[in-house]
């Protein structure tokens, strides 16, 4: 991998998400060679994901490249790699650009899509957990409505204007919401010849609730906006199968739609070589420090890593809060390690939750008080704005979202790249 040898002990870290991206910006500096490892060249904003799929923003405004974060950082190095191999006993990384040594490893490869075993809707659902998959929802939703100008079955018809998002966590919401209010603002001017009422925008989700994991009358406005809005609730409801034209349900009930958008559960991206003992539940162990149990000089945080304890018996919530405060508290742990002092445990501090339904709409949940509505959705806005990385990038996304919201626009309605489906 063409890196140089130090004095000081080499650290990698594997992912450059939230926990991986915020741990290798706190070591800049220290003494420690930092290596960072990803298969992106650049740090991408997954809350922001859903507004790239619905034509609401460009992509390069909410993706930041690793070489600009570190360009002033000396000993801190990336390299665009996937990791293949991890070798626990040698301490080696072996990747598809080379091998790599290592006094200290941290594990931050994130989270997947769960599938759930299902190999139709595996390979025929619009997973969102990459720009690159959050454009190929927004170029195929755009060719869908150009065929639909096309035919004239009506059958074929429903089902190229029929979108299905399978999940009501808050992406699931979100993604619902915005494109409730592509259908209501936007397509009738783009597509004057389509009847927009055939368009149908279906939500399922298995609980009786959409965002289970708000208060529940957080969830009861979240359901009550998005039904004024159009959004065909499914709860309850399981999804079986897919042929790529329809979607089977459990119910029985089976819906037209070219577009299944596959939001309802993620998995832990395990790299190779990880033993089947240092797992608990599909996730990679690790003590109250981050560490892997037989492997002290191994850490793994964020959505990969599983701490069990008597306040979380299944481990913390696998969002980005987790990721950025294990990042933090390792980057301390890490200096006192290297001094040879105590590390402190970690303690999960929840912050709280939120979640955008569309415009003027959200919903805000914290410990001790709720907010919704217009409160709520300027909080989003500006917790979503101060968390993005490079002023570029925060100005761009405000401009953007001001636009749209004076103008009842998004622009970025692009077939750039046909999104065409593999066999």
């Amino acid at each position: 991998m063409n890196i140089p040898t130090s004095k000081h002990p080499r650290l990698v870290i594997i992912g450059g998400g939230f926990a991986g991206l915020k741990l290798a910006k706190s070591l800049s500096g220290q003494p420690v060679q930092v290596v960072l490892l990803d298969q992106h060249n650049y740090h991408a904003f997954q809350p922001l994901f859903y507004q790239v799929a619905t034509a609401g923003l460009e992509p390069g405004s909410i993706a930041y490249p690793f070489r600009k974060i570190f360009s002033a950082s000396k000993q801190v190095f990336f390299r665009l790699a996937c990791v293949n191999f991890i070798d626990l006993p040698n301490k080696q990384i072996k990747a598809d650009i080379g091998n790599l040594s290592y006094d200290y490893l941290v594990i931050a490869t994130g989270a997947t899509t769960n599938f759930f075993g299902n190999k139709n809707i595996e390979r025929l659902a619009m997973p969102m957990k990459s720009v690159s998959e959050a454009l190929n929802i927004r170029s195929l939703m755009l060719q869908n409505l150009e065929k639909a100008l096309l035919t004239n079955d009506a059958n074929d018809k429903d089902s190229l204007m029929g979108i299905v998002i399978v999940g009501g966590g808050p992406t699931g919401v979100e993604l619902a919401g915005a494109i409730a209010e592509l259908k209501r603002d936007i397509l009738p001017k783009d597509y004057p010849d389509l009847d927009m009422r055939v368009m149908d925008i279906h939500l399922i989700d298995s609980n009786a609730r959409v965002l289970k994991e708000f208060d529940e009358r957080s969830s009861q406005v979240a359901m009550s906006e998005l039904i004024k809005m159009g959004v065909d609730l499914r709860l309850n409801e399981r999804v079986t199968d897919y042929d790529g034209k329809t979607i089977q349900c459990a119910s029985g009930q089976n819906l037209p739609a070219a577009m299944v958008i596959w939001a309802a559960g993620v998995k832990a991206n395990i790299p190779e070589g990880i033993p089947e003992a240092q797992l608990t539940g599909g996730r990679i162990s690790v003590n109250a420090y981050n560490q892997l149990i037989d492997f002290p000089e191994v850490f793994a945080i964020g959505d990969v890593a599983v701490m069990i304890s008597e306040e979380y018996p299944r481990g913390h919530p696998m969002v980005a809060q987790t990721a950025l405060q294990q990042g933090a508290l390792l980057s301390r742990n890490m200096k006192q390690l290297l001094q040879g002092l105590a590390m402190q445990p970690f303690h999960y501090k929840n912050l709280g939750s939120m979640a955008t339904i569309g415009r003027n709409k959200a919903v805000v949940d914290f410990p001790n008080f709720r907010l919704k509505g217009w409160w709520a959705w300027c909080m989003w806005l500006f917790v979503h704005v101060f968390q993005l990385i490079g002023f570029r990038n925060k100005v761009v996304v405000m401009i953007s979202w001001a636009q749209n919201y004076l103008r009842h626009a998004r622009d970025l309605r692009l077939i750039i790249r046909p999104f065409k489906q593999s066999n």
